[in-house]
């Protein structure tokens, strides 16, 4: 039983990573700091995806189901969670090419309006 329960922890903290990679640079608006862990989270994730990688994360957490007796899946979180939801065809190299490159396009945007709204709040 707890071992189901820290499973379904570990999806849930994978979840939140994903949602601080893609969305984290926004929280630099209210705390400069807040660069300083979300730089580092989008360079990991980037490499995870342009290298075919699996996350630690997801090991872990086929670890923890199969000691609660449940059946772990093959391939990694994206591949089991989000890609039947969002690419329902499966993951191909070439999608996590568009993944990795989408989690740069989309961070770069973001800091560089944070260093937009900055300079202008701060000339103002």
């Amino acid at each position: 039983m707890i071992e189901r329960i820290l499973a379904d922890g570990v999806v849930v903290l994978h979840f939140g990573f994903i949602l601080f990679v893609g969305l984290g640079g926004l929280l630099t608006l209210r705390w400069k700091w807040a660069a300083c862990l979300h730089l580092p989270a989008v360079i990991w994730a980037a490499a995870i995806e342009f290298r075919h990688g699996i996350c630690p994360l997801t090991p872990l957490e086929q670890g923890l189901r199969r000691a609660a007796g449940e059946a772990g899946y093959s391939g990694g979180f994206i591949e089991h969670y989000l890609i039947p939801i969002i690419y329902p065809s499966g993951l191909e190299e070439g999608f996590q090419y568009v993944l990795g490159i989408l989690v740069i396009v989309i961070n770069l945007a973001v800091y560089c309006w944070v260093l937009f709204r900055r300079r202008h709040v701060s000339a103002g």
